[in-house]
């Protein structure tokens, strides 16, 4: 397995993991009653292949295992850009799904790489890729001088909050995303 730079004919996969990572309630909570999950998904597939999102591949690393497939993704990016590359999130729930989300509460702030969505698709877990995208994105935050790496993790799934804290995350507050009560955790550099 490796671990490299997301490339745009990624989007595809990219979107549908960012989907699982966010849970499709979550999904669901933000296309609204009237659309579906594949729309949400063409929006969000959207949203990685543009170079002014918070999903867009050139802030995303992937795993590739040996025979080429894509095995897991991390999105992150600087949090003192949350506003800006948000913005295209907000424009795109307005456009597509007549909902606006502008006054949604910042899960992030200066000072943190932040982890927007981190998923390894099921038949690649329990092989060490969720730990190896942790660690890539971790060296990404040294590399760009911050000194801290962080991310939300649902209250309801202790599974991932153990293998953050497992890797050194720790607990630095509460917070809610996406409908969903969260956990902020941080890993400090």
């Amino acid at each position: 397995m490796e671990i490299q730079n997301a490339q745009d004919f990624q989007a595809l996969s990219i979107a549908r993991l960012i989907m699982q990572a966010m849970n499709y309630d979550c999904c669901r909570y933000f296309t609204g009653p009237d659309h579906t999950l594949d729309d949400f998904e063409r929006v969000m597939t959207s949203l990685v292949l543009s170079g002014k999102s918070q999903y867009s591949y050139l802030n995303t690393l992937v795993a590739i295992d040996e025979d080429g497939g894509l095995c897991g993704a991390c999105v992150s990016y600087d949090g003192a850009r949350l506003r800006e590359l948000r913005k295209a999130f907000i424009d795109a729930a307005k456009e597509n799904f007549g909902r606006d989300f502008s006054s949604m509460p910042d899960e992030t702030q200066a000072g943190e790489l932040y982890i927007d969505s981190i998923a390894v698709p099921e038949n690649c877990r329990g092989k060490g890729i969720a730990t190896a995208l942790l660690n890539a994105t971790i060296d990404k935050a040294r590399g760009m001088g911050l000194p801290a790496v962080g991310l939300l993790v649902d209250t309801g799934n202790p599974k991932a909050e153990k293998l953050y804290t497992r890797v050194g995350f720790k607990f630095v507050g509460e917070n809610s995303w996406g409908g969903h009560p969260m956990r902020h955790l941080q890993y400090v550099l």
